[in-house]
């Protein structure tokens, strides 16, 4: 039961409490400009120190000390000074400012109006900066309108909320995220809602009382504790995502969030982080209230070296298993590659292997890349590669800053490739999906993928974001199940044999979007959006060619998106 699993995790947090001997972080959640700044210092700066940027989201307080001893060595280090533009340096400032809790300026923490906890420092509404507590509030708003060519109702994204962080007495770190959101999406993503009964990253929902529209909260929320000097710890309810790439084929932010414990350890060279969480099972009550949904749960243990001050290397594993809602507490334990244990108590559990690896080169690159491995059986890949059991994906992509020796216009290239029938398995509880939802990559499975994106920041306002995605996928045909849907069971396939990536009712979809936002206070946004997607399959034909424009404000939130 639901119930067991927080009870055991009660216990386990009693027992580490006496260790409880630092100050605790908040977390910076993902889509925001701060991961852009972050992993351009990283490629810039080659700091080993800024190497582990693949376990997402980054820990606030880890992450603001090595912004600012970066910022201070432009002072020493001619070197560093010339790689870093003004922009880089205006970002970092701005970084440090929505992090002031965690630097030793004081310049960042003056107040600047008459008030004394409203607008205490620059990047926040509402600050209380005590001894032994500290909180800081501040609001959410997105609010977009759209219209999509061919469709006669406007597209809308009309979001409020609230987020609140802060740490009680330097020892226990806590925030939550609040908001209410009310959304008429493009055509492709109705006809996605349609067929998956879920709305992408949302939970819960309800139609919102006009044509085509839906409603729905969206709550996120954690407790985090330092256990001891290397060892981190948090447990809430948010979205993780592993990976250095636009897309993750392992784990994914696409999905809603869910309830984890979450236990990271870096030690000299070394990040070792356990994931424990609890999804939803696929089910066709998503969007109904007063019905217990069905649990499954989710285990993972990821350990990654600093191989050289340039190379970063990790290997991972991974499980996805049902006990009549109930946790398994074999899973509980935290050593990498427990295989053997789980094969010991005939578990029919859908397990997951796999590397990953970046690479930062010459200052100015950083190569990356996944494979993983959904139930690998070697005699197959090796003898047989279009058999069904042949279930691995991979990714590789290309970051490159300063393009050509232009300042702050910065392109990655990725592509992503996933077999058929990857993440489904022989049960509902055990595919890896959640509320109905991809758990990896969006696109599901069957797919190669290529992307490239160009991001540039002309001034220190402006951004731009140019972004061309174009997949080609096998989907189900006529009914039939080619691999392609992680929430269908692999026993209801086709066939067995002869499955290439692309098998089924070939489908291909181009998505262009250009994006710019400039902003005219602290994390406030002003947002022109142009999208355009187009998709052809051999069974259907061409599909209606999709434009869409939109526009809106947006203050202290990430972009709303649907990329696939």
């Amino acid at each position: 039961m639901k119930m067991q699993f927080i009870k055991s995790l009660r216990y386990l947090l009693f027992f580490l409490s006496p260790v409880f001997i630092k100050a605790q972080s908040t977390y910076i959640p993902t889509g925001t400009k701060d991961y852009i700044l972050l992993d351009r210092l990283e490629i810039k700066t080659k700091r080993p120190d800024l190497f582990f940027t693949h376990v997402r989201p980054y820990n606030r307080k880890y992450y603001t000390k090595q912004v600012e001893i970066i910022d201070s060595l432009r002072y020493s280090d001619d070197g560093l000074k010339a790689k870093l533009s003004e922009v880089d340096t205006y970002n970092m400032q701005r970084f440090l400012t929505n992090n002031a809790e965690w630097t030793s300026r004081e310049d960042l923490r003056k107040p600047q109006t008459m008030f004394h906890d409203f607008f205490h420092s620059k990047g926040n509404l509402f600050e209380v900066n005590t001894k032994d507590f500290y909180i800081q509030a501040n609001p959410m708003i997105n609010t977009q309108i759209g219209q999509e060519n061919g469709y006669d109702k406007p597209l809308f994204q009309n979001t409020r909320g609230i987020y609140v962080r802060g740490r009680i007495a330097d020892k226990v770190g806590f925030d939550v995220y609040f908001t209410d959101n009310q959304e008429r999406g493009p055509r492709y993503v109705q006809d996605w809602v349609k067929q998956y009964k879920a709305v992408p990253g949302a939970g819960f929902y309800k139609p919102l009382g006009v044509v085509d529209g839906y409603d729905y909260t969206e709550v996120r929320g954690s407790i985090s504790f330092k256990v001891a000097k290397f060892i981190d710890m948090q447990f809430g309810y948010d979205r993780n995502f592993i990976g250095n790439g636009f897309r993750s084929t392992f784990m994914s932010d696409f999905s809603t969030n869910a309830l984890f414990l979450k236990v990271n350890t870096r030690l000299w060279k070394f990040n070792y982080e356990n994931l424990f969480m609890e999804l939803i099972q696929p089910n066709g009550f998503i969007a109904n209230a007063g019905i217990n949904l069905p649990r499954k749960y989710f285990r993972m243990n990821h350990l990654s070296i600093n191989a050289t001050k340039w190379l970063n290397v990790g290997i991972f594993d991974a499980v996805m298993f049902g006990r009549g809602d109930h946790f398994d507490f074999m899973y509980l334990n935290p050593v990498l590659f427990l295989v053997p244990g789980q094969q010991a108590i005939g578990s029919p559990d859908n397990t997951m292997l796999g590397i990953d690896a970046k690479a930062n080169i010459a200052k100015r690159f950083q190569l990356y890349g996944q494979v993983n491995f959904d139930e690998f059986i070697a005699k197959e890949f090796f003898s047989n590669k279009y058999n069904w059991q042949n279930k691995y994906a991979y990714q590789l992509g290309l970051k490159y800053i300063d393009v050509f020796g232009v300042k702050n216009v910065d392109l990655q290239l990725e592509s992503n490739r996933v077999r058929p029938f990857t993440y489904s398995h022989l049960d509902s509880s055990t595919n890896w999906t959640h509320y109905n939802q991809p758990f990896a990559h969006p696109v599901g499975a069957n797919f190669q993928e290529y992307i490239a994106i160009i991001r540039a920041q002309p001034m220190k306002r402006l951004y731009i974001n140019a972004r061309a995605v174009y997949y080609r996928q096998g989907r189900d045909s006529l009914g039939f199940d080619l691999g392609a849907n992680p929430l269908r069971l692999y026993s209801e396939r086709a066939r067995s044999e002869n499955l290439r990536v692309g098998s089924g009712d070939e489908t291909k979809v181009l998505l262009l979007t250009l994006q710019l936002s400039y902003e005219i206070a602290e994390n406030l946004f002003i947002d022109i959006n142009v999208n355009k997607r187009s998709s052809t399959s051999l069974l259907s034909g061409v599909a209606p060619e999709a434009t869409i424009v939109s526009g809106g404000i947006r203050w202290n939130m990430a972009r709303r998106e649907f990329v696939f």
